[in-house]
C-alpha cells in the first residue's frame, strides 16, 4: 500500500481545490482497506475514504489519514436463465462500467449513463438518475465493517436504501464498500419513465439499451458541464420534498413551479397510509431567485443550470459553502423551503 505525506488532491476532487491530505494511502487491493483501518485505530487518527471526489466538497485540509479508494476488476459473476450478476470492485469508474456491460450485452443501466464518480461511492449516494436509482439493480455487495473489524456481505435491504440515503450515509465510517453486484434481467424492458427519455422516443419503435445510452449522455451534456473544463459536483442540492398542503400554498403563489408527484409509504400502528408529497426542482426555485449565472469571486452558479455550483479557478472549499449559504438563504425567504447539499462536506 503506498503512502503520500501531504499529498495534493486537486486531481481527486472534481471541484478541483487544491487541497492536501497529511497522509494519503492508495488502496489497489481488498487487503490494503483492513490494514488502512488498523493503522488508523492503532495511531488514534481521524479517518476517510474517498474516490473520485465527484460527490465532495474539500473545505480545507485533511488531518489523519485519508484512504484514496483505486481497487479495479469488473466481471460477469454468474449468469441465471432470467439475469446476468455483475461484479464490480470499488475503484472502477462508474459510467466505465456501465458502457462495459453495454458492450458485453448487459442492458438495465443505461438510464444512469455519464453520472461521475466510482463504484464504491455509487452505493453511499444510492445514485439515480432518469428514472432508475442504483437500488433497484444491485443484488449485494462486500464491505468492512470497521467496528467490528471484519468482512460483511449486505443485500440490498441491508443497504436501507431511500432517495439519495443508504446505510452508509446513516453510519458514516463503519462500512467500507469493497465490491458491488449487479442484478441485470435478460428480458430487458426500456424504462422511460422519466418524462423527458419518454417524449425523445415518443415516434420511435424497437428502442435498444444503446438508443438510450447515448441519449441520457447528451441529455446530460447539455445541462452539466465537463469537470475536466470548469470545477463542479453536479447537482448541489436536493429536490426538497413538501407535503401537498405546502405544495398547493406555492403553487397557488407561483403558479409556474415545478414539482413532481411522489407517493411515499407512512407505517402507522394498525395501517400502511400512501400521502401524496412533492419534489420540488431546487434548480428552478434558485433559478427564480435570479441567481443562475451568479459568482462570488473564483466560485459561482453555472449559467445553464441553476442547480449546479462550480468553481472557475482558484476557488477554495469554503469560498463554495458561503455561496450554498446565499442561494440557501435567498430560497429560504422568497419560498420557504430549505435546501440541503448533496455533496459530502470535509472539514468544514
Amino acid at each position: 500500500m503506498k503512502i503520500d505525506l501531504n499529498a495534493t488532491l486537486r486531481e481527486h476532487n472534481t471541484f478541483g481545490f487544491d487541497v492536501k491530505a497529511h497522509i494519503l494511502s492508495y488502496l489497489t487491493e481488498s487487503s490494503d482497506i483492513p490494514e488502512f483501518v488498523k493503522q488508523a485505530q492503532e495511531s488514534q487518527q481521524e479517518w476517510r475514504i474517498i474516490g473520485g471526489g465527484s460527490n465532495l466538497v474539500l473545505a480545507s485540509d485533511l488531518k489523519g489519514m485519508t484512504g484514496l479508494m483505486q481497487i479495479l476488476g469488473r466481471r460477469l459473476l454468474k449468469e441465471t436463465a432470467t439475469h446476468h450478476y455483475v461484479e464490480a470492485m470499488a475503484g472502477e469508474s462508474w459510467h466505465e462500467l456501465v458502457a462495459w456491460c453495454l458492450e458485453q450485452g448487459y442492458a438495465g443501466l443505461e438510464n444512469l449513463a455519464l453520472i461521475p464518480g466510482t463504484v464504491g461511492a455509487a452505493p453511499i449516494q444510492n445514485i439515480g438518475a432518469y428514472g432508475l436509482e442504483l437500488a433497484q439493480v444491485l443484488d449485494s455487495l462486500l464491505a468492512y465493517d470497521t467496528q467490528k473489524n471484519t468482512w460483511v456481505t449486505l443485500t440490498r435491504d441491508e443497504c436501507h436504501f431511500s432517495y439519495r440515503d443508504s446505510l452508509f450515509k446513516q453510519e458514516p465510517n463503519r462500512l467500507i464498500v469493497a465490491s458491488i453486484t449487479l442484478d441485470l434481467p435478460k428480458k430487458w424492458v426500456p424504462n422511460l419513465s422519466y418524462a423527458e427519455l419518454k417524449n425523445a422516443f415518443a415516434n420511435q419503435s424497437n428502442i435498444t439499451p444503446r438508443d438510450i445510452f447515448e441519449r441520457v449522455c447528451a441529455i446530460r451534456r447539455s445541462k452539466l458541464p465537463d469537470p475536466k473544463l470548469i470545477g463542479n459536483a453536479g447537482s448541489f442540492f436536493h429536490n426538497p420534498v413538501v407535503n401537498d398542503s405546502i405544495y398547493q400554498k406555492l403553487k397557488s403563489r407561483f403558479p409556474d413551479l415545478v414539482a413532481y408527484s411522489t407517493y411515499p409509504t407512512t407505517q402507522t400502528n394498525q395501517t400502511t397510509q400512501t400521502i401524496p408529497h412533492w419534489k420540488l426542482a431546487a434548480g428552478w426555485l434558485i433559478d427564480q431567485c435570479g441567481l443562475k449565472g451568479y459568482r462570488q469571486g473564483s466560485v459561482g452558479v453555472y449559467e445553464k443550470q441553476a442547480l449546479v455550483l462550480v468553481n472557475h479557478g482558484g476557488g477554495t472549499g469554503k469560498e463554495l459553502l458561503h455561496l450554498a449559504k446565499t442561494i440557501q438563504d435567498r430560497v429560504q425567504e422568497k419560498f420557504g423551503v430549505a435546501l440541503t447539499i448533496e455533496p459530502v462536506i470535509l472539514n468544514q
